[in-house]
């Protein structure tokens, strides 16, 4: 078996791995969308390193635009075979394939270039899901057989075991901040000859779940006081759903006062309905709640914004209120005519909770920035920036470090992807010095025999 690594290679976007087997088998693992900067981001208008038409199957562990961003474009130029998810991956890919067609289609027309692909392109790609349970084995090829186990990251997303010419091998696609709300814990690793695996938070430790929520809530005590504005820039799957979960919890035990809260993402309406219909995806505790009747994506006080007009208005108000809105990066969405209108305002309260790539807007707002670029505008920083990191959907360097460890007996090898170099090379040093485990950090393009 042998592994080429296409994608999240010097970032942490771009997910992209291709597979060929002694057997002739082709596939990838991913094909997701490389975000970032606009050096970063021209890498999606380039061919693909391989032939889409001569892949057998695509394997995705789940549905964020840097690991599904490209299957449009994968079908557009060629492939013909099925897309293999969880059921909710599925569910979340058709939202977001289309919503990512949309911002696309402007970006190119900006930037004077041909469209990455068309809405039957997109229509093309989700008419390709084939979905599995988790713990389900299931043969794509001859010869070849694949196993979903639940990563814990964000609903229906998966970890891959694969086993094919006598060798094992895992994808780890995201691995999630367990516990969390409403998801199951990522899963134990079963025994692998390889590992291919992210490290976003290779270098650093997330605060316990205990302290976030008294962080949210010492947040939102300060800025009701200030009369301000507590905006939250949120990715529409997972992030959003998980807020909402907390601010329902905080204030059904009276630990916040009635605030009004708006989400002005029509894209995580969509979301939240997918969360709705696989609610059997959900954990003991959120499945419990549920029927006792409370219905934590209703929460008091809550106002769903559908139009642009409505999302207007809200700027035009300064009485105490939490926005969420996407994008969860500030790179594009309703945010942004909220940020622009409200970060100079001393009284604005800005939560970053989620990983913010270099390059862009929430990256520099997380970096400190005083003054930012917003739909061409200079943008002065008066607000108080906070950043609750454990919100993070993604393990940190010690939840990494404990799941590769328990399959360091079987163990041959590691690769790192999906994180920026120091986190990386931080994790890599970790790992190979308290276990000896051979850890590999693979460039853009590289291969390896297994």
């Amino acid at each position: 078996m042998k592994i080429t690594f296409y994608g999240a290679t010097e970032g942490v976007t771009g997910s992209n791995f291709y597979v060929e087997t002694k057997d002739g088998v082709k596939f990838i693992v991913e094909c997701g969308l490389f975000q970032g900067d606009n050096q970063t981001e021209e890498e999606n208008w380039k061919e693909f390193p391989y032939n889409p038409a001569e892949l057998d199957f695509v394997l995705v562990t789940h549905s964020h635009i840097d690991h599904i961003g490209r299957l449009p474009k994968l079908c557009k130029d060629g492939f013909k075979g099925f897309i293999y998810s969880t059921e909710p991956v599925a569910g979340f890919a058709e939202i977001f394939l289309q919503d990512t067609r949309k911002i696309l289609k402007d970006e190119a027309e900006k930037k004077d270039k041909p469209e990455l692909f068309t809405d039957q392109d997109v229509t093309s790609a989700v008419n390709r899901f084939k979905t599995q349970k988790y713990k389900e084995v299931f043969e794509p090829a001859p010869g070849i057989k694949v196993t979903f186990y639940d990563a814990g990251h964000i609903l229906g997303s998966a970890f891959i075991y694969i086993e094919a010419d006598g060798q094992r091998i895992v994808f780890s696609g995201d691995l999630g901040n367990s516990p969390v709300p409403i998801l199951e814990d990522t899963e134990k690793l079963p025994e692998t000859d390889y590992i291919v695996m992210e490290s976003t938070y290779g270098d650093r430790l997330h605060k316990r779940d205990v302290q976030r929520k008294t962080e949210l809530e010492r947040i939102i005590e300060e800025t009701t006081t200030k009369g301000g504005v507590l905006l939250m820039p949120s990715f529409a799957m997972e992030r959003t759903q998980e807020i909402l979960y907390e601010l329902n919890e905080l204030l059904t035990n009276n630990k916040i006062k009635d605030i009004p809260i708006y989400i002005d993402s029509p894209l995580a309406t969509r979301a939240t309905q997918v969360y709705a219909k696989y609610s059997n995806y959900f954990d003991k505790e959120a499945r419990d709640i549920l029927k006792k009747g409370d219905d934590f994506f209703d929460l008091p006080g809550l106002t769903v914004i559908n139009s642009m007009e409505q999302s207007k208005e809200l700027d035009r108000e300064v009485s105490p209120k939490v926005i969420i809105a996407g994008s969860g990066m500030s790179t594009g969405g309703r945010i942004l005519f909220h940020e622009k209108r409200f970060l100079p305002e001393p009284s604005t309260s800005l939560a970053i909770v989620g990983f913010q790539v270099k390059g862009t807007l929430g990256r520099l707002l997380k970096d400190g920035a005083k003054t930012v670029k917003i739909m061409g505008e200079d943008v002065e920083v008066q607000a108080t920036v906070y950043e609750i990191g454990s919100y993070s959907a993604h393990a940190d360097q010690k939840a990494l470090r404990d799941w590769v460890i328990t399959s360091k007996n079987s163990l041959k090898e590691l690769f790192l992807v999906h994180g920026e170099q120091t986190a990386k090379e931080v994790l890599k040093s970790k790992i190979q010095d308290e276990s000896g485990i051979k850890t590999t950090i693979p460039t853009l393009g590289e291969s390896f025999e297994l």
